[in-house]
C-alpha cells in the first residue's frame, strides 16, 4: 500500500509476503522514528506523530520478524503497530498524550457520566451512553473514549461510525480495549 503523506513524501507499506501472510515492511529508507511519526499523522492528523513520539522514544522490533512493535517513552507503552493494518493501537498513556497535547484531538467519543467509571473499568462503550462523539469516525478506527470533563477513560476500536453512535440507541459503540482503571494483565504491556 502506497500513502500519500501530509507533506508530499510518499510513504510505502507492502502488506503480505509472497505465501499471503500479513507482513509489513517500510520502505524507501525511512528510519523508524520518522515511519511510526507518519503513521500517527496519517491515522491522527498532521503533526501528531512528533507530539506522540518525542526524539527519545524506544522502538521495539518483533523477534519473529524484526518489524516494528511497540513505541515506549521511558517504561511507558505509548502504542503498537499492528501489523496487519499497519496503524497504531494507543494505550491509554498515548491517548493521554494527544488530549494533553493542546491540539484538538481527532477520533474521540465522550461518554455520560453514569458509565464513566464502568468504562474505564474496562467495560465496552454502547450507544445509548455517548454523549457526543467526532462525528470523522468511521468503524473499526482507534477511538479515545473520555469522560464529561475531557478526560481519557479508554481506548479501543469504533464499532458505529461517528453520527451512528450519536442516533443509534442499542448496540456497542466501542470495543474497549484498555481502560485507564484496569489492572495490567500478566505478561501483557503497560496501561
Amino acid at each position: 500500500m502506497t500513502l500519500l503523506l501530509f507533506d508530499g513524501s510518499v510513504f510505502e507499506w507492502a502488506l503480505g509476503d509472497e505465501e499471503g501472510k500479513p507482513t509489513m515492511t517500510c520502505g524507501g529508507g525511512i528510519d523508524r522514528l520518522k515511519a511510526v511519526r507518519k503513521v500517527a499523522d496519517y491515522q491522527f492528523g498532521r503533526g501528531v506523530g512528533e507530539r506522540l513520539f518525542p526524539d527519545d522514544v524506544r522502538i521495539t522490533l518483533s523477534r519473529k520478524t524484526g518489524r516494528i512493535r511497540q513505541i515506549l517513552h521511558g517504561e511507558r507503552l505509548i502504542a503498537t503497530l499492528n501489523p496487519i493494518s499497519g496503524l497504531l493501537n494507543l494505550t491509554v498513556e498515548g491517548a493521554r498524550r494527544l488530549v494533553e497535547g493542546g491540539n484538538p484531538v481527532t477520533r474521540w467519543v465522550r461518554v455520560q457520566d453514569g458509565v464513566a467509571s464502568f468504562i474505564e473499568n474496562g467495560g465496552n462503550v454502547f450507544a445509548k451512553h455517548v454523549a457526543d462523539a467526532d462525528r470523522d469516525i468511521r468503524p473499526m478506527e482507534e477511538v479515545i473514549v473520555l469522560n464529561s470533563t475531557g478526560e481519557v477513560i479508554a481506548v479501543g476500536k469504533a464499532m458505529l461510525s461517528g453520527a451512528e453512535m450519536l442516533s443509534f440507541k442499542r448496540g456497542v459503540a466501542v470495543k474497549v480495549r484498555r481502560g485507564a482503571s484496569e489492572k495490567t494483565k500478566k505478561g501483557k504491556g503497560a496501561k
